[in-house]
């Protein structure tokens, strides 16, 4: 009986390493990613794990297009590993390639708000930060000169109800909002409402990024004013020197979800000031023609 010998194709290796490397770098990018938004260690080492990782990826995108011009040429097996090196590497690499190509020509600051002049003060939120997180004071007219380049749209809303009103809008929308369908949630650290002539409303929150859970503070003031009320925002990131503009799109969002609660607000009806009754109009009558 003859035995029939079956002749294997070599595989390719850079194939086979093009996978490794990708593999990796994705275990790597998980593990930083719950490092992160568990908050078990400090960030900066989950942070240089995460960049490591995508530099990890974009060693094995390399490899993997080597590996196909490699294949293609010496007609080696590995085209399966090769394409599934490059899926996990381009897919480990999207978002940040969105946010760098996203971001490019903003301006490298952390921290936006609506009033440069008299930025509202984090209270609650001040204790939170962590010694190596970025300061808790407004950075100043360097900061307010390049805001106002990048995002002149970012000011103040100005409203002609009551305090209070503008509060319960502002409150109503910090306790539910979301950046987008993907982020997971912002959570109410400490609420103050206004008190006309004494002090103002203030909203102090946390809001949490999408993938990673970075944690940016937020805060809205509310301040009387003779005909309304003020509303300012402040929303800056605790880590890094650069937000990809994400506190100025938040400021926007958050400005246009509370000036649309205020709108939605039922008109208060006149209180009748006591021991004074209310006047029923009476309707006047036409004299008769005289014939």
């Amino acid at each position: 009986m003859r035995r029939r010998h079956i002749h294997s194709e070599p595989t390719s290796r850079l194939a086979v390493w093009a996978l490794r490397l990708a593999g990796f770098a994705f275990v790597a990018s998980f593990l930083a990613v719950i490092i992160v938004r568990s908050g078990v260690l400090e960030i900066q080492p989950a942070l240089a794990t995460f960049a490591g990782a995508l530099a990890m990826a974009v060693v094995a995108l390399l490899v993997a297009f080597a590996a196909f011009a490699v294949i293609w040429m010496e007609g080696l097996v590995g085209m399966r590993a090769a394409l599934t090196a490059m899926v996990i590497s381009l897919g480990l690499l999207a978002y940040p390639a969105y946010l760098a190509a996203r971001a490019w020509r903003l301006p490298w600051i952390y921290d936006i708000t609506t009033d440069p002049i008299d930025p509202p003060l984090y209270d609650a939120l001040a204790p939170l930060r962590a010694r190596e997180s970025n300061p808790v004071a407004y950075s100043g007219l360097y900061t307010a000169e390049q805001q106002r380049a990048a995002y002149p749209d970012i000011g103040p809303l100005g409203t002609t109800v009551t305090a209070q009103n503008a509060y319960r809008a502002a409150y109503t929308v910090m306790s539910k909002h979301r950046d987008s369908i993907v982020a997971p949630y912002w959570r109410v650290i400490s609420a103050r409402e206004p008190v006309p002539g004494r002090r103002d409303g203030r909203i102090e929150a946390i809001a949490y990024s999408s993938i990673l859970g970075f944690r940016d503070d937020v805060i809205v003031r509310v301040r009387p004013e003779p005909d309304g009320a003020r509303i300012d925002v402040r929303s800056s990131s605790r880590y890094g020197t650069f937000d990809f503009g994400t506190n100025a799109a938040r400021i926007r969002s958050l400005i246009a979800e509370i000036e649309e609660a205020i709108r939605a607000q039922r008109p208060e009806r006149p209180q009748t000031p006591p021991g004074k009754k209310k006047s029923t109009p009476v309707a006047k009558k036409n004299p008769a023609k005289k014939q």
